[in-house]
This record gives structure tokens, C-alpha cells and sequence, in this order.
């Protein structure tokens, strides 16, 4: 019984909400390399730049580490989780504030060999 590795790449930190990185993840789950580049290349919102960079960073550790092909790699998983908020305070009427919360991402691909 042979088990396959799931190659990963993890971007920490990222200034953008969460739930709009997963939209663009949803897009390019289980899909092969190829395709999730098209569908990276033409996707107008910020998220998509930092997912194709992650992506690209864990096609290049599957072919440099494990000697890997990128026509043979897929999507297996894709996930954000979310990191620290940073709590700004935003004044109003009567010397109230509200709080904005400015959130932070985790972002996680993993790709293996089909």
C-alpha cells in the first residue's frame, strides 16, 4: 500500500478578510495545476494574487523536493483559516466608538500527484 504525500504551502498573516479568500478557493478545489491557473489568471479580486502565489510556492516544493510533475499535480486541499483581528476604534456621535475589526488569514494548499 502506497501513500501518497500531499505536498503544502502556507501563506501566514495575509490583511484580507477570510471569507473572500474562500470564494476564490472554492473555484480552484480539486482541480489540476493548469486549470486553477486559468482560473487564477482572469479572476479581477485581490485574493486571487495572493492564492496563485501560494499555489504557485507549493507546485514549486512538490517539483524541486519531490521531483514531482506540474501536468500530474492536483488540488487536494485548499482551506483558510482565520488569524489575530486587529481592533481599530472608529469615533461617533457623542463620544461613542465603534469598533472595526480589520481581519487577518491563514491561507493552506496542498497538492499531490494524481
Amino acid at each position: 500500500m502506497i501513500k501518497e504525500k500531499n505536498i503544502s504551502a502556507t501563506s501566514k498573516y495575509i490583511r484580507i478578510s477570510p471569507t473572500k479568500v474562500d470564494v476564490i478557493l472554492k473555484k480552484i478545489r480539486g482541480k489540476t495545476y493548469k486549470e486553477s491557473l486559468q482560473i487564477l489568471k482572469y479572476i479581477p479580486q485581490k485574493a486571487g494574487s495572493i492564492v496563485w502565489q501560494t499555489l504557485y510556492s507549493a507546485v514549486c516544493n512538490a517539483t524541486n523536493n519531490f521531483n514531482y510533475q506540474k501536468e500530474k499535480l492536483i488540488i487536494t486541499e485548499a482551506f483558510v483559516n482565520q488569524g489575530p483581528i486587529l481592533k481599530r476604534m472608529r469615533p461617533r456621535a457623542q463620544g461613542r466608538a465603534f469598533v472595526i475589526q480589520k481581519k487577518i488569514s491563514h491561507l493552506t494548499i496542498r497538492v499531490c500527484e494524481s
